[in-house]
């Protein structure tokens, strides 16, 4: 059983859920997800995942646990890392991905966007159905996917929302929009500033497995 982890203080943490739970059945892979709130929760996890949100705000949320002190060890020791948009900042801020980061490059809210983007991480696999999710004990449910969020064989589908941008990269480069580098990959740790969870293409949850997996 593999067990992924992810940061539950922002961000969209139940698509990420529904992603992986997407990824693992497309790999055939049976994965348990453990929701990561306090330092004692990462013990034992083969992976994680830092999902977007307001790194400020992560930072600070996460003091009264020390749940990112420990992450930070654990990242450290070898496990694989998924880094979005803020889960980027935060591992570019703490020197675990070789690279340099600005907040909020693309502008607010308002800015946000869709496009394609190319990427290099392994072949593209049609997306597998997987069971509705039902809403957790706090009434969360994930967002429905848009139409241009869908998988597709013109490049991967990017969702930009507040977005930060790289403004140096001394790793191998995975993703780019234009001549923009949005995804870097250093080691077995991915930073990318768009939103993968967004979407039906699981390429990047099904690389965190995967790695876990072969670990």
């Amino acid at each position: 059983m593999v067990v992924i982890g992810l940061a539950m203080l922002q961000g969209a943490r139940h698509e990420h859920t529904e992603a992986l739970r997407g990824a693992a059945s497309e790999l055939g892979i049976e994965i348990t997800i453990r929701e990561l709130r306090k330092s004692s929760d990462v013990r034992g996890i083969d992976a994680v995942v830092l999902p977007g949100g307001e790194s400020t705000s992560m930072r600070i949320a996460s003091k009264f646990e020390e749940l990112y002190s420990h992450l930070w060890d654990e990242i450290s020791s070898g496990i694989p890392v998924l880094g979005t948009c803020a889960g980027a900042i935060l591992l570019c801020q703490e020197n675990l991905i070789s690279a340099k980061i600005q907040r909020n490059a693309f502008g607010r809210q308002i800015d946000s966007f869709e496009c394609q983007i190319e990427v290099n991480i392994g072949n593209r696999i049609d997306a597998a159905e997987i069971s509705p999710h039902v809403r957790d004990s706090f009434g969360h449910k994930p967002l429905d996917l848009g139409v241009k969020a869908a998988s597709s064989e013109q490049g991967f589908p990017g969702v930009f929302i507040r977005a930060p941008k790289f403004t140096q990269v001394a790793c191998e480069i995975i993703a780019t929009l234009d001549d923009e580098v949005v995804g870097v990959q250093d080691g077995n740790r991915i930073a990318v500033t768009f939103h993968p969870e967004l979407t039906n293409d699981r390429r990047f949850h099904r690389w965190l497995i995967s790695e876990a997996v072969n670990e």
